[in-house]
Order: structure tokens, then sequence, then C-alpha cells
């Protein structure tokens, strides 16, 4: 595309550029801009190394929805999608082109979705080259036959320098994450945390999608090597990159889903990993996309002689963040598709140490569990939050949901239904105690689990039954202690252990008052018993 073109299309959003427009820059030319202008440096191993500022975790309370008539109806307005007027929306808007049209800009046409008939096309118009690389990465790069003619189905403007004001927009901050689906717009201003610009197209997708009949999804997933695709739920911290990243089984997507009439798709063209204590021992696929040119890590702490990166320090954020294309990783589905799944995955990171490591559920309580997405915020994921905090966060991802929960619960329902899915809890988080006195479940115990309930291993073991979680547990499985699969017995004292379980379901219960009236009796019978 021309210079002349490029300018028109910044000129159709109203943006009246002063300086250089770039349109679609490969990594080379976003490393050779971010370098220029002093917005990240090098790792010895060749991957862009950029910080965040004061923002190195989203920024929930700051996003709103615009209230407008062609979404009103179907917002789940309330904490979650809070309203802002189409007069503050146009306020900002035209403060924010106005803001961009005095920096040199980055842009990039990109594909949100792997499957054709359900694709987005999004514009992100950017500030920092490393942000334009950093979405590059994310999300799917079109052919370039694809870009001569792209016409956007929706506009991502990101701002980080623009500074909100909430006597004037509507926010509650100087930080502003808006949506508005009838002009197909969102704008992020005041953050420079990247991973804004992911949620916020997977926020769109999750209004867009349901819809059209097509479940959007807050999971990992891959394929085994019988072709049998598996789902992981979980937010971000409890294992959904981790896990689903097993050389075993190729991996379709590390994030966000749809789940189709045809089966899954990937929403994304990469991967957004936790770095904070990386080693090629645990995670060898993750750790391996840090030691080559392309990849952006966010707030990780490198020395500033060798560019030797140090993953243990945790001194500018716990969430820390790698961003690469996944291309990266070895084993990877490159065209992002797969059948519908044959086990599904519900990851939990129990910050009170009472769930077992690893539970298989019925059909009734796989909807319990996945309308309750009970786990904990991990440290740093979210700004304000320094330690694990239980936490029910609805589909195991409420903050991206602008529909009702229900809609896409009954959407989950009919399709585990309807293909057979076995579904399984599993416990990344604490054993032998809360946190604070218990321990983080071993990884590799985990991994072992989950390679066993995928294969089948699991499917002729004994079962008991927890008396207070309704859930059914196994008493063996390759390569684990059995001692580690019944949580009462990792306790030193059982009482304690029936008290903290107590406690867990009484909420349980109490957070599923909100969807009572909405679910059947078996599926309000599945969860637990307070």
């Amino acid at each position: 595309m021309s210079q002349s073109q490029v300018e028109s299309g910044v000129e159709a959003l109203g943006i009246r550029s002063a300086k250089p427009v770039h349109y679609n820059l490969p990594a080379a030319l976003l490393y050779e801009h971010a370098i220029r202008r002093n917005e990240a440096v090098i790792a010895a191993d060749g991957p862009l190394v950029c910080r965040t500022g004061a923002h190195t975790g989203r920024s929930p309370n700051d996003k709103f929805v615009v209230k407008e008539p062609s979404s009103e109806a179907h917002v789940w307005w309330g904490k979650v999608n809070k309203p802002l007027p189409e007069a503050q929306y146009d306020v900002l808007r035209s403060e924010v082109v106005a803001h961009l049209g005095q920096q040199e800009l980055f842009v990039q046409d990109l594909y949100a979705g792997a499957d054709a008939a359900y694709r987005l096309k999004v514009r992100f118009v950017q500030e920092l080259a490393w942000q334009n690389l950093f979405i590059r990465n994310l999300f799917i790069v079109p052919p370039a036959a694809d870009l001569a003619g792209f016409e956007p189905n929706f506009t991502v403007l990101t701002a980080p320098s623009f500074k909100a004001d909430p006597a004037r927009h509507g926010t509650r901050t100087e930080v502003a994450i808006a949506l508005n689906f009838a002009r197909r717009e969102v704008i992020i201003a005041g953050t420079s945390y990247a991973g804004e610009n992911k949620k916020a197209i997977f926020t769109v997708l999750n209004y867009l999608l349901p819809l059209q009949n097509v479940l959007a999804m807050h999971c990992s997933a891959n394929i085994g090597p019988n072709g049998d695709t598996a789902l992981f739920f979980g937010l971000s911290g409890t294992g959904k990159t981790t896990l689903s990243s097993d050389p075993e089984r190729r991996l379709i997507g590390d994030d966000e889903h749809g789940w189709s009439d045809r089966g899954v798709f990937n929403f994304e063209g990469g991967c957004y990993a936790k770095m904070i204590k990386l080693s090629a021992e645990a995670e060898p696929q993750i750790f391996s996309t840090t030691r080559r040119f392309g990849t952006v890590l966010e707030n990780v702490v490198m020395d500033p002689s060798t560019r030797q990166l140090n993953f243990d320090d945790a001194s500018l954020t716990e969430n820390t963040r790698g961003a690469y294309s996944i291309e990266a990783i070895d084993n990877a589905v490159l065209e992002g598709i797969g059948g519908h799944p044959k086990n599904i995955v519900m990851l939990t990171a129990d910050a009170y140490g009472v769930l077992p490591p690893i539970a298989r559920l019925s059909a009734e309580g796989a909807m319990y569990h996945y309308l309750s997405g009970y786990t904990a915020k991990v440290a740093g994921t979210e700004k304000g939050v320094t330690e694990p905090t239980a936490t029910f966060s609805t589909c195991f991802g409420a903050p991206f949901l602008p529909l009702n929960p229900n809609v896409y619960a009954r959407q989950l329902g009919e399709r585990i239904a309807a293909n057979n899915v076995r579904v399984w809890l599993v416990n990344t988080g604490w054993t032998g105690g809360p946190y604070g006195t218990g321990s983080r479940m071993k990884i590799a115990y985990t991994r072992a689990m989950i390679r066993a309930a995928l294969s089948g291993a699991l499917d002729n073991v004994a079962y008991q039954r927890h008396p207070i979680f309704n859930i059914d547990m196994p008493t063996s499985c390759p390569d684990v202690p059995s001692a580690v699969l019944d949580p009462r017995g990792t306790w030193a004292d059982g009482a304690a252990y029936d008290a903290q379980a107590a406690k867990l379901a009484r909420m349980f219960v109490e957070n599923f008052k909100a969807f009572e009236a909405d679910v059947p009796a078996n599926v309000k019978n599945a969860g637990p018993r307070a």
C-alpha cells in the first residue's frame, strides 16, 4: 500500500497526520523503529524487551461500553460493562483522534478468527512501535494479497500518552477502555499495557459470535496424536498457556477460541504467556520463545550490561509477559482449527487449598463450575492485586463478557451434550493448606493428571465422591502419588481442612444464587453441599 493510501486510511477515521504513518510493517522494521524511538531494548538472544510503566496489568475498572440503541438490549450492564453515554464517547473520540494526529503512527490490519466464516477484520492504530509488533504477534497476519483492499470490521485506536479527563469524558480515571459496538470502534487511552488491545478484541468477539450461535471461550486448545481436541478453561495465571503447550500434543491456541457447529477455532495467531519464574525444565516450549527474534517481552528484568534475562525477578511486576507468534511453537496447528473437543479441563488456582488436584464432573457439574468460574486472581494479573485472592469469575472470564453469562453457559451445555464431552476440574493452586501455609501444586503432577485424563487412563480407575464439593476424585493416577489425589489427606489437621472446605462451599452457594433463577434444578444440585 502506498503512503497516500495509508494516509487515506487514517484520514477516514478523522486523523489528520502531522507525522509519518507506518502501515503493516514486519518485525524487523518495527524493531528498528522501537529502538530508534527508545521504546525498547534488545535482549541477548533477540527478543524485544519493553516496559509498560505504571500499568503492568489490565485496568478492568476503567472499561466502558457505549450505551446506544443497537446494543443496549443485549449488553449485560453492571460492574463488568459500565455504560458510557454516546455524547461523552464522542468527546473522548474527538480528542483522542486529534492527539493521534500529532503522533507518529503504526497501523496493522489483522484478522481475529482462524475460521474465515466468522473472521473479524481489525485495524489497529497505535502510537508505539513495540505495541504494533505485539499485536502483529498476537493476531493473524493476512496474506499480502488480502491487504490491498482491506476494509476493517472493527478499529482500535490506542493512545497510551493521552490522559482521559473524568469530568469531560465520563471515565473513572485518566485510563479509558471504551467499546462502541455501533461505531465498531475501541478506544484505549492512558495505559501502555498492551494486553488491553488483545482483550478488547476478545470482548468484541464475545459480543458478536454468540449472536451467530458460536460460543466464544476464554480457553486454550490443543490436539492429541489421535486427532482429539481438548479445551482448557481458566483465568490468566491458572495454567492455560503452560498446560496446553505439551510436546505430545499440537497447540491450536493458548487463550481465546470459538466453538461453532464445525468445531473449534483460534481467535489469535500468537500466544501471550506469563514469564515469571519461567524455566527451560518446567516449560521448555515457552522458554524457547524467549531466545528468538520477534518475541516481545513486557516488564521482564534484564542485566543492563549483558542483556541476559532474569525471569525470577519480580521487582517490576509479577505479571511479566511474553508475546510471540504461534509459529514459534514447534508443534502448533498453524491453521488454528480443530474438531469438536473430546475433553474439557476447567482450571482453578484454589487459594484455600481444599479442592482436589483433579476431579471428574458430570454434565450438570460442568455447567455449575462453568457459571461459578472459581479461581484466584494471581498477583500482578490486574493492577492492585499483589497476592492470590479467591474470586468467582463466571465462565472463567467475566471481565470479557458483554452478554449475560447464561448465554455462554447455555451454548456450552448444548455443545457438551451434543458431542458427549468429558469434563474435568483441575486445581493448579494450593495443596496441604491455604496460600501462605500450603504449597503450590507441582506442575509435573498436574501435567501427569491431565495427560491421564486426555488419554483415557482415568476412565477405568476407582473414584470417590468428595462429601462437600460433590465431585468425583480418582483414587489413583499414573505418575502421581495417590496421597496427592485426596486433598484432605495432605493437610496436617483434618478438622481444619473440613472447616476450610465448608467455608469455600458456602462461598460457592452464595455466589451461585445469582444464576439459580435461570438454570435447571439439577445444575444447582450438582454444586457443593454447604
